[in-house]
């Protein structure tokens, strides 16, 4: 079993910047898929941006050029860099972690980007 820890959500102003961490309790390093998601309240949970095994990396059109996804080997952490912060992009954030066939989630955590 493996823990998936979120940390880094809170309150931001309009057009400021929060970078979420996805703090895993094992090696991440052979994930092949790692992902971030979100869910406002009455929606469903969407995807906001992919990294794949090779580096490639996926955004949802809404965060291209606002948001960053990485990942720290050494530190068995997933990073969501987020800038330019809009007030749709409040919701709860969820980190994904697929290692080795099993699939692993945080418990999420909120994002509220409001004046």
């Amino acid at each position: 079993q493996v823990e998936v820890v979120e940390s880094g959500g809170g309150l931001v102003q309009p057009g400021g910047s929060l970078r979420l961490s996805c703090a895993a309790s094992r090696n991440i390093a052979t994930a092949y898929y790692l992902a971030w998601y979100r869910q406002a309240p009455g929606d469903q949970r969407v995807l906001v941006a992919t990294l794949v095994g090779t580096g490639t990396t996926l955004y949802t059109d809404s965060v291209k050029g606002r948001f960053a996804i990485s990942k720290d080997n050494t530190k068995n952490t997933l990073y969501l860099q987020m800038n330019s912060l809009k007030p749709e992009d409040t919701a709860h954030y969820y980190c994904q972690l697929k290692i080795l066939g099993n699939d692993y989630w945080g418990q999420g955590i909120q994002v509220t980007v409001s004046s």
